[in-house]
């Protein structure tokens, strides 16, 4: 799909409406279901990130930020589980079960999360939910821990990216047979939320939510740099031909006080994978099981971002996930391609910026998807468990992803509440059927996502930025390592 009849039209962060968006109207089609029903798996940003794309598995998905600290962190971290109660939920002598809920919604997000715990624990009288919000980062390391010390969370949720690192450790369970159940209504889940946990061919989460990540663009620096505010690039070539009026260095020391993207390249929602996708490469094979990072597509890819970053000076080298939005939030970048989270920081630092599709590869444009799943422990008995199924079914019930929804502006993880949603424009927009339908999950099912990410894609990434050797001298070397970590 390419932006040539751009039903995804540009949008103004005050002005937006639905209605300016061609098919907003929330489409799972079933021929679409279908396609997905094959194995799937960012750190989430602060806030706490039906083709088949050439060189990576059409919905497997993100692990920025992984975890290679999986043996050491029971040596540095034994005995730090965290506040939770220890799994298997805890009664009252009224005989409700009370659940711990761990999760990394620290950000403007975090009020729409609770607001739907809040409603849930008014609505009935069976089960409580206590949540315990905590950095993302932090809740990774502690969950490895308390779940395996059996003293954590009753449920907890994080990316679906990096669930199976700890499925593959053997500390949750599957989850199939709450698919099975009609009385949950799954059937209404967007599939690409749905099977973004799947792992081995059983499922272990359940949606918490789907983020796609779109182009963020701040319209007064298009104006000055003397851009139509209301075009932003839709191909690499636009964008390169954008770079050097919206890269300014004004004493010309190699040191820009503006530049044209944010792109972090650590600790970030994967920003450089994607490029891979669109030129026809990717960082495996759609099946997990071959590295791609060698290929003709990704080594072109690799090549033309270091070549615009080191040489064009397009984006700062070295920035975090949260370096890049500050870069944005306060007027130096006149790009980030980003999840819906971000639109309420952006709003409040009063950048003027407009939404578009991110722009197109020579192969592709396929659009980088998160998912954040709500797990449970292995070690967790039936009733937790059907506790938890009685939580879940409310999460993604109408009511709770309408207030999920408005209040986060994240899409709904249902594809039947799109009219129902009035006070949060960004929900249709991020959840547009042409835009999730082309969306892709990185490295879902990948049980080494987060060692090839930390350990091996971003130092090799960050060498190539800095000038330690060429793209195509150090990412063959890297494939040769992803390899070794599938092949484990």
């Amino acid at each position: 799909m390419t932006l040539s009849s751009r039903s995804f039209n540009v949008y103004h962060a005050e002005t937006i409406t639905v209605a300016q968006f061609s098919g907003a109207g929330y489409k799972w089609s079933q021929s679409h279901r279908s396609t997905l029903n094959e194995s799937s798996r960012e750190k989430h940003m602060r806030s706490n990130h039906s083709t088949t794309s050439p060189g990576g598995p059409r919905r497997r998905w993100l692990p920025v930020g992984g975890v290679a600290f999986i043996a050491a962190s029971a040596l540095l971290l034994g005995g730090c589980a965290g506040g939770g109660a220890p799994s298997g939920g805890s009664g009252d002598s009224g005989g409700k079960v009370t659940l711990s809920f761990w999760n990394g919604f620290t950000g403007p997000d975090g009020p729409a999360l609770q607001k739907v715990v809040d409603d849930f624990n008014a609505s009935q009288d069976g089960v409580e939910v206590q949540t315990n919000i905590m950095p993302w980062d932090t809740l990774y390391q502690k969950v490895l821990t308390a779940a395996a010390g059996k003293d954590g969370p009753d449920i907890v949720a994080m990316s679906a990216s990096r669930l199976p690192q700890y499925i593959d450790e053997g500390l949750y369970q599957p989850l199939d047979d709450y698919y099975t159940n009609a009385d949950n209504d799954s059937e209404a889940l967007a599939s690409a939320a749905v099977n973004a946990s799947i792992f081995d061919g059983k499922n272990y989460g359940v949606p918490v939510n789907l983020a796609t990540m779109l182009m963020y663009y701040n319209k007064d620096l298009f104006t000055a740099a003397g851009l139509d505010p209301e075009k932003p690039p839709t191909s690499w070539d636009e964008f390169a031909a954008m770079v050097p009026k919206l890269t300014v260095d004004e004493n010309g020391d190699g040191k820009p006080e503006q530049y044209a993207i944010a792109l972090g390249d650590h600790e970030t929602v994967p920003m450089y994978q994607p490029f891979l996708w669109n030129a026809g490469g990717g960082v495996v094979s759609e099946d997990g099981k071959t590295s791609e990072l060698g290929s003709a597509g990704s080594l072109k890819a690799l090549n033309f971002w270091v070549d615009l970053v080191k040489n064009k000076k397009a984006s700062p080298v070295g920035l975090s996930g949260a370096d890049a939005d500050k870069l944005f939030t306060t007027g130096k970048a006149a790009i980030e391609i980003v999840g819906p989270w971000a639109t309420t920081g952006f709003k409040d630092a009063g950048i003027n910026f407009g939404l578009a599709r991110q722009f197109a590869g020579p192969s592709a444009q396929t659009t980088l998807a998160d998912v954040v799943s709500m797990s449970i422990p292995a070690s967790a008995d039936d009733s937790t468990k059907q506790a938890a199924y009685t939580f879940f079914k409310y999460w993604n019930s109408k009511d709770g992803q309408k207030t999920w929804a408005e209040g986060s502006g994240f899409p709904p993880t249902r594809s039947d509440i799109a009219s129902d949603i009035t006070t949060n424009p960004y929900p249709a927009v991020f959840g547009a059927p042409d835009i999730v339908d082309d969306s892709q999950v990185l490295l879902a099912g990948v049980a080494a996502g987060g060692t090839i990410t930390t350990t091996i894609f971003e130092p090799t990434l960050q060498k190539a930025l800095n000038g330690e050797g060429t793209v195509d001298e150090l990412f063959p070397a890297a494939s040769d390592q992803v390899q070794a970590e599938l092949d484990k």
